[in-house]
């Protein structure tokens, strides 16, 4: 039991859906009750505290929804609770996502403050069309002021940009993404724009208002992103992160590499190896069924299984092979509670190192760049 825990709050309110987003996140004109939903998310996570005893703490990560805007005292009343319950590491990591309105920027101070040492801004463009497209709330000039704000109060700073959007070409996102690195160059991680089930995005795509680009060009746009990121030396450690060494999400490194993570909050996942085996949890999605829920049994949660040993194999190989360091077949074992010969089919694995999609690397099997940007077909057929 001495697996550094990683800690996700969830925060599902936003000040507008974007047209993309099929997140779990709400609108809610007539305002958010903070002081219930603090005193909900301080509930639910004091609950699964005691339930887990005390572990090393490795990250916390507020993400959402639009979690800058919390009110700080939130944040700062839940990292004291999290510091309290579970015993931190001496870097443990802790992130809060960030419009780069100026509302929510005017609170990266106030987030300093209460413990946050790394903020992740959703730029996600720095073209004026390309936001209103988007539907963002913020403008260029908008984002570039939250860049240098944050860059001045956090010690790292990432930032989301999302590609192939509609008519992109590759020129105007290369000067795209050096004028963001040029800002903040720690880390990036990059959404390609896809159509999600149930966005508004989904209805105008159907009615063909718009198109996107195809797949041999958003593979150009996905090369030139690591050709530009290499500029400002952030190597791909993920298929949609970027970092320069030591500044990768440990956070999201935690969910990569198949590690115990709790997920407090409306709709959160969380996945904790025990003695009776990995127990995947489900919370309520809807925020203020959630907080009743919170309230009367002090957790929202609405499913908890134990996994089989062969979806504990596909859950590891699933997130571990988007990394640039692949898989330790070793800890794969033990984390599945299975010998990794039974968690991969032996002749696709030939096949498939074979096209050089695969390749064995110091002991350790990892996708090439050709076989990240396949990895959804080549999975299904590589996983017993």
């Amino acid at each position: 039991m001495t697996e550094p825990l990683a800690l996700y709050i969830h925060w599902p309110f936003c000040a507008a859906k974007c047209p993309y987003c099929d997140f779990n996140s709400h609108v809610r004109e007539g305002g958010v009750d903070h002081a219930r939903f603090r005193a909900a998310l301080r509930a639910e996570l004091a609950h699964e505290a005691a339930r887990l005893g005390r572990r090393p703490l490795a990250s916390i990560f507020f993400g959402g929804g639009t979690p800058s805007l919390m009110e700080p005292e939130t944040v700062a009343a839940l990292i004291a609770d999290a510091r309290a319950f579970f015993d931190p590491l001496p870097d443990c990591e802790i992130t809060l996502e960030a419009n780069p309105t100026s509302v929510e920027i005017g609170r990266l101070r106030a987030f300093a403050a209460a413990g946050v040492n790394r903020a992740s801004l959703g730029v996600q463009s720095l073209d004026e069309a390309a936001l209103r497209f988007l539907g963002r709330r913020h403008d260029a000039r908008e984002a570039v002021a939250a860049l240098e704000a944050a860059r001045a109060l956090f010690p790292r700073l990432s930032f989301d940009l999302i590609y192939a959007r509609p008519g992109q070409q590759e020129a105007a996102w290369r000067a795209e993404l050096r004028a963001a690195l040029a800002l903040a160059a720690d880390h990036l991680s990059l959404y390609q724009l896809t159509i999600e089930p149930g966005t508004r995005f989904e209805t105008l795509h159907a009615r063909g208002a718009f198109a996107l680009p195809g797949e041999a060009e958003a593979a150009r746009l996905y090369h030139a992103t690591a050709e530009e990121a290499a500029r400002f030396g952030l190597a791909p450690y993920e298929v949609s992160n970027y970092a320069k060494p030591g500044a990768e999400s440990r956070h999201n490194l935690a969910y990569w590499r198949y590690g115990d993570y709790l997920g407090i909050g409306p709709g959160a996942h969380q996945r904790v190896l025990g003695p009776g085996g990995m127990i995947a949890t489900r919370r309520h999605r809807a925020p203020e069924e959630w907080a009743a829920r919170v309230e009367r049994d002090g957790h929202a949660a609405v499913e908890e299984v134990a996994l089989t040993p062969e979806e504990r194999g596909r859950e590891a190989m699933l997130m571990g092979l988007r990394l640039s360091e692949g898989v330790d077949p070793a800890r794969i074992a033990a984390r599945a509670g299975r010998p990794f010969a039974e968690v991969v089919d032996a002749a696709m694995l030939a096949a498939l190192l074979d096209e050089g999609y695969l390749e064995w690397r110091a002991g350790r099997l990892a996708a090439t760049p050709e076989g990240r940007l396949r990895l959804d077909a080549l999975l299904p057929v590589l996983l017993r």
